[in-house]
């Protein structure tokens, strides 16, 4: 243990410090950048994310403020890839919503204006899911860790994540498969019938003509 406390007090420690953090960057950070959504005066903006079962989401948007005595307000509206309702908010300028998924599948946010207004509105969506969604300050407080540790942990939850998408990328791949090779089954069965088929067909014709044949005395 004392020779683990030394080696991260030299430049061992020192690269390894710089490699969770960079990795935490890459794995963690990314994926709570915010994004700006032109939304029309009339229609309506959707963005979604396709994410796996018993995932924490938790998403804040607000209204660009616009110059003007009047600000913009937005209708916005959370489904599920099944289309239940999470979240709806109408005529608002600012609003959160948090939520654990049931299924996978595509979830879709949608905004869109009331009409009264006759210009476009910019709206701020900050979209975190997974790792991202976790508070990772009041872990730290509870668990009375920071430093090396609290990215260590970062870095643990982020692996945990992306081996679970991996798993949730395997079985998506597997249910694929087992559709593909039932579909081409049944075409190969359709073929085979659609084959089948016309060589009947063709055995009649034949012995249709060589009947009328010899009815006219032909052959």
């Amino acid at each position: 243990m004392a020779r683990g406390i030394m080696d991260l007090s030299s430049g061992t420690g020192t690269a390894l410090l710089m490699l969770l953090g960079f990795t935490t960057h890459f794995y963690v950070l990314p994926r709570a950048e915010a994004v700006w959504l032109t939304i029309p005066s009339s229609g309506t903006k959707c963005v979604s994310e396709e994410i796996q079962a018993n995932v924490v989401v938790l998403a804040d948007y607000y209204v660009v403020t616009p110059e003007g005595p009047q600000p913009h307000t937005v209708s916005v509206k959370v489904t599920s890839p099944y289309g239940n309702n999470l979240h709806h908010n109408e005529n608002v300028t600012q609003g959160q919503f948090a939520f654990t998924t049931a299924e996978s599948g595509n979830y879709v946010a949608c905004f869109w204006m009331d009409g009264k207004h006759q210009e476009e509105a910019t709206v701020s969506l900050e979209w975190k899911t997974g790792i991202s969604a976790k508070d990772w300050e009041s872990v730290a407080k509870k668990e009375k860790i920071e430093g090396v540790e609290l990215e260590l942990r970062k870095l643990e939850g982020a692996v945990e994540a992306i081996h679970g998408y991996l798993i949730y990328l395997k079985d998506k791949e597997a249910r694929m498969r087992e559709v593909s090779e039932r579909t081409n089954g049944r075409v190969a069965w359709f073929s085979t019938m659609s084959l089948g088929v016309c060589i009947l067909v063709s055995v009649l014709q034949v012995w249709y003509l060589k009947r009328f044949f010899r009815k006219k005395k032909l052959i």
